[in-house]
């Protein structure tokens, strides 16, 4: 402490301030430029899907063979854009980014458990749980790395692979945004039932990659050209129902509810511990030292008293 009683420099320590309850605690921010791109990114998906509604493809035109590569060279600088934008705005640091590798990892090496045998997939619940704690940003970037991740290591890349990163990263999206104030019991409950609704609903639009090109001509679950868009959409509906709907999406969305209701409550601890470790959002603040200790010396000399150079000065 100086002459005039202020504390010095060396006096003040820093401290994290602690989130309040109820504060979302995100590790990367979703500010106004990485809702546009996450905005943008979701339109040029949906357009990708359901373009054969508006512009009906060429009988000898196969499977997306032109534009899958245009939505795979879209969908991962997309994730790049959203990572360099928030990386130089101070929205992610290298503590979220290497947060994002290891689940990416751990994801990509769920899957082969599974391997979509009988529809079970079991890559999907930790998509979940991970995009409810680290908050939608987070939940769109780990959707479409993880999925690319594990399609290298069971051999899955072809051209259904960006649609199926879009689709992963819209479920890690949606799980972020989930309502925050419920917890307990009721906040299993309601991620078990988003993990339901999430796989039927990744059946249902994957289906929509494929269907106009190869359900095959003149039968009742044919993509119609000259059809209007509710009837063909009414067709699709039929087709979901009779070749996914009730097989593989079902097996999926038994496995997020079996995977969510055992080990969700576990998961979540762990992933929120790591979180409040990592304090992707704490602010730095600067506080007053309550008290300072005081030099033995000095003590020892106060406690003797007055010297006698004092007295007779």
């Amino acid at each position: 402490m100086s002459a005039s009683g202020t504390a010095t420099p060396a006096g003040r320590r820093r401290r994290r301030a602690s989130a309040p309850p109820g504060h979302r605690t995100s590790a990367v921010r979703i500010s106004a430029r990485t809702a546009i791109v996450l905005t943008l990114a979701s339109l040029a998906g949906l357009t990708m899907f359901f373009w054969p509604l508006f512009a009906p493809p060429q009988p000898d035109t196969s499977a997306h063979s032109t534009d899958a590569p245009l939505l795979f060279i879209l969908a991962m600088p997309v994730v790049l854009a959203v990572v360099l934008a928030e990386l130089s705005s101070g929205g992610i640091d290298t503590k979220a980014l290497a947060m994002l590798g290891v689940l990416a990892a751990v994801n990509a090496g769920l899957r082969p458990l599974g391997a979509g045998t009988a529809g079970i997939e079991t890559v999907f619940f930790l998509l979940v749980l991970a995009g409810r704690v680290f908050g939608p940003g987070f939940g769109f970037a780990l959707g479409a790395t993880s999925l690319f991740a594990s399609a290298l290591l069971t051999a899955g890349v072809g051209p259904w692979l960006p649609f199926q990163m879009v689709c992963s990263a819209w479920i890690g999206l949606g799980a972020g945004l989930l309502p925050r104030r419920v917890t307990g019991r009721w906040e299993i409950a309601m991620l078990a039932a988003y993990g339901v609704v999430a796989a039927y609903a990744f059946g249902f639009i994957m289906n929509m990659w494929f269907w106009p090109f190869t359900a095959g001509p003149d039968t009742q679950l044919s993509f119609d050209p000259d059809a209007s868009v509710p009837e063909n959409l009414h067709t699709f509906l039929i087709f979901t129902l009779a070749s996914s709907t009730f097989g593989w999406d079902t097996g999926r969305a038994v496995t997020n509810l079996i995977a969510i209701v055992l080990t969700g409550r576990a998961v979540l601890a762990t992933l929120r511990r790591a979180n409040r470790r990592a304090a992707f959002e704490a602010p730095v603040t600067f506080t007053r030292k309550s008290s300072e200790r005081v030099p033995a010396t000095e003590k020892s000399a106060r406690q003797r008293g007055p010297s006698v150079k004092e007295f007779t000065s």
